[in-house]
């Protein structure tokens, strides 16, 4: 039987609704004006004439992104830690946490303990350092990968959708003969797409918008990621110009506002676009260890 909703209960929804519409407001509004600026003719920008919509529209700030080498660089840089990085996170993630919530596992008790450690205590930033110079991590990519290759809530994530698998199919794999890697392969991880793809996508995410730990560890421009070619962007007084940029017409005349704009819009796109496709993903990452049957 459906129960009419109360007064109460309406006037609640109302205020809910208008609270996230004014909350999805304040976060998309300054994204709007920072991707109205980027298409934006820097008269309209310097004299401070653009809000939501482009003034004068012109995408002469994308022809020098895309004309600037070293922010092609930083994005490669970025494309590959997000990948390669996502990789090693998910099988150092699985590795740990498979054996972790077998009950035959001895040593269980004492690995839980210790990472759930980590989580409440972190080592400091120059012992951090110290270690990294001594692993000769620094300046090296590898710098960006190996530190976080387990994160500590993704672990107990993992651990805890593991261990609600049924016991008779891990059974019946060892009662068939099947190793322990090729029971892995064969039956644990094809039932764990759901925690995989979500736990992927946090992993990818964090790799994207990597930023301190390259800040920290990496003084090569080379090795510089998206996120820390975009910071000395907009901390910068003054953006020269690459001369052989000069075959777009105005280029030399250019805002430097408008240039960190688009730069911002082409590091935040990606992560954008792929968001709505993979939200589900986010709701079952959520939800995964939550209930059990």
């Amino acid at each position: 039987m459906n129960r009419k909703p109360t007064a109460s209960w309406q006037t609640f929804n109302i205020f809910n609704i208008i609270f996230l519409t004014l909350l999805a407001l304040a976060m998309f509004l300054p994204f709007l004006n920072v991707l109205a600026q980027s298409f934006s003719s820097s008269e309209a920008i310097v004299n401070g004439r653009v809000f939501f919509l482009p003034v004068e529209f012109t995408t002469i700030n994308y022809q020098y992104v895309f004309s600037d080498a070293a922010i092609w660089r930083s994005f490669g840089v970025t494309v590959y830690i997000t990948i390669v990085g996502t990789l090693i996170n998910l099988v150092a993630t699985a590795s740990l946490a498979y054996p972790v919530s077998r009950p035959e596992y001895a040593g269980r008790k004492v690995i839980v303990v210790m990472v759930l450690i980590t989580m409440v205590f972190s080592a400091p930033l120059i012992p951090n350092f110290i270690l990294m110079k001594n692993l000769h991590l620094v300046n090296s990519l590898w710098a960006l990968l190996i530190p976080g290759a387990i994160s500590a809530f993704n672990f107990f994530v993992m651990r805890s959708f593991f261990m609600q698998l049924p016991n008779e199919l891990i059974d019946s794999g060892r009662m068939d003969g099947c190793s322990e890697l090729r029971m892995i392969w064969s039956i644990v991880l094809p039932l764990s797409k759901p925690v995989m793809a979500s736990l992927g996508i946090f992993y990818a995410v964090g790799h994207w918008n990597t930023y301190m730990n390259a800040l920290y560890y990496i003084n090569n421009p080379a090795y510089w990621p998206l996120q820390v070619k975009l910071r000395q962007l907009i901390v910068s007084e003054d953006i020269s110009i690459d001369p052989s940029a000069t075959q777009f017409s105005g280029l030399a005349h250019m805002d430097p506002e408008g240039i960190k704009m688009a730069t911002i819009i082409i590091a935040t796109l990606p992560i954008v676009l792929i968001y709505p496709f993979l939200q589900r993903h986010f709701v079952k990452g959520m939800m995964v260890g939550s209930v059990k049957s």
